[in-house]
């Protein structure tokens, strides 16, 4: 269950060197924090968590190669990924079988190769090895990618999870607890308003050059004007 916090004082006196000034409207919502991030300071650009993967389905298969696990990449849809063989192995045990790979949009990616691990810019996976009898044409596997938490973290352009986008500034410092915390933390963050760019928080390695447009399309903008 989350945790409701609620912020003190959001008044025009109260804002400080985080806003470049007041010439665009401040308005605010609720996010909820996920737990176990420390503190996580005002000013922090946040992002959501939207995606995940959910189940991993072989079909009515012949052949006994899995797909134990898959992880998310850039261009991750919502929806069924379909995986399916399109050429069996070359000899009894050759593992080298190839695979047809479907975004949910129904568009063909880049195919797949047995016992490779596979990058085609939607999803990370591999089909393993055979264990007795090989795969076929037609053999399946359905990789579901769901909706998430929506939970906020600090943004990062590294995440593939849908925290890679701007969506919001948190207005006051938040103890989401330590390592192993599980209280998610609502509070109260910025969702438009004119913003002190050099005042931001990003995930390191992450500057506000990398998230300069989405900020600007959720109502978000920013200016140079006060050393921080």
């Amino acid at each position: 269950m989350a945790k409701q916090l609620y912020e003190v004082d959001a008044t025009p006196a109260a804002f400080d060197n985080l806003f470049a000034d007041l010439a665009i409207n401040v308005l605010t919502k609720g996010v909820t924090l996920k737990a176990a991030q420390g503190i996580v300071k005002r000013g922090s650009v946040l992002g959501l968590i939207t995606l995940a993967v959910g189940t991993i389905v072989a079909g009515d298969n012949t052949g006994d190669p899995t797909i134990a696990t898959a992880t998310l990449a850039a261009n991750a849809q919502k929806g069924a990924y379909k995986v399916i063989c399109n050429k069996a192995p070359t000899a009894g045990g050759a593992n080298d079988a190839m695979f047809s790979v479907f975004a949910p949009d129904g568009s063909r990616l880049a195919d797949a190769v047995q016992d490779v691990a596979y990058a085609g810019g939607h999803l990370a996976f591999k089909v393993a090895v055979v264990t007795a009898v090989d795969s076929v044409v037609g053999d399946s596997y359905t990789i579901s990618v769901i909706a998430s938490s929506g939970l906020a973290v600090l943004v990062n352009k590294a995440n593939f999870d849908g925290s890679n986008l701007a969506d919001c500034v948190l207005s006051d410092d938040v103890d989401t607890g330590a390592v192993g915390s599980t209280t998610d933390i609502t509070y109260t963050a910025y969702s438009a308003g004119h913003f002190n760019r050099a005042a931001l928080i990003f995930a390191a390695t992450n500057t506000a050059a990398d998230h300069e447009d989405r900020l600007r399309d959720v109502g978000i903008v920013l200016k140079d004007n006060i050393a921080y």
